[in-house]
């Protein structure tokens, strides 16, 4: 089970994802170093992700500053929130009912450093509110899984499309097909995938 916790962790792996495939050499070329990425665990960072979900950038970062200045970051100050609290951190009716959730389910975010990435995320979709793109990030991300991917993200998708030159973009099951050969370093293909994504999207001036 390796874990990403440095820049030359990241190196590693594109280096093996380069040898691997000629095509992951050219986005290398293109796209630079790789980023590290690594974020802190727990569940203030896991609240975080559901809060930002499908608001933008700037409307996630406003909404999770005032949940911070409302000490709203632990499971006891969430449970014991009212409604009109959550509500005016700028949460909507689902997202306090995931937040509660969250806050109720009991997770031993330590206990989840030391599992499998598989069983990490049966864990957090078990949540009410954390579904599996969600886990997937947690998993890469704060826990620093090396062979985590994320095939429903959108723009690894239109990123594989065009460097593999399909028709169209692959569906979640192919893409999580696809993504076996880049085992076991499978975040890191991510890594490359996204870095690539905001190259062509600069050269399309987009």
């Amino acid at each position: 089970m390796r874990i990403i916790e440095t820049d030359a962790d990241v190196a590693e792996g594109a280096a093996w994802l380069a040898h691997r495939d000629a095509r992951f050499a050219s986005v290398l070329e293109q796209t630079g170093p790789l980023p590290l990425r690594r974020k802190p665990d727990g569940f203030s960072e896991l609240l975080s992700a559901i809060v930002s979900q499908q608001v933008s950038t700037a409307s996630a970062a406003a909404i999770w500053a005032r949940v911070v200045e409302a000490g709203l970051t632990s499971p006891g100050a969430v449970a014991a929130a009212d409604d009109e609290l959550l509500k005016a951190c700028g949460l909507s009716r689902p997202k306090q009912r995931y937040a509660r959730a969250l806050a109720e389910a009991g997770i031993d975010f330590d206990g989840l450093r030391d599992q499998e990435p598989e069983q990490v995320i049966r864990t957090l979709v078990a949540v009410p509110g954390v579904g599996p793109w969600t886990a997937e990030i947690y998993a890469m991300f704060c826990l620093g899984h090396a062979d985590v991917f994320a095939p429903g993200d959108l723009a690894l998708q239109e990123a594989a499309r065009i460097l593999f030159n399909l028709d169209a973009r692959p569906s979640e099951k192919m893409f999580r097909e696809m993504a076996e050969d880049w085992s076991p370093w499978r975040s890191v293909a991510a890594r490359a995938l996204w870095a690539y994504y905001r190259v062509v999207k600069q050269r399309e001036g987009i």
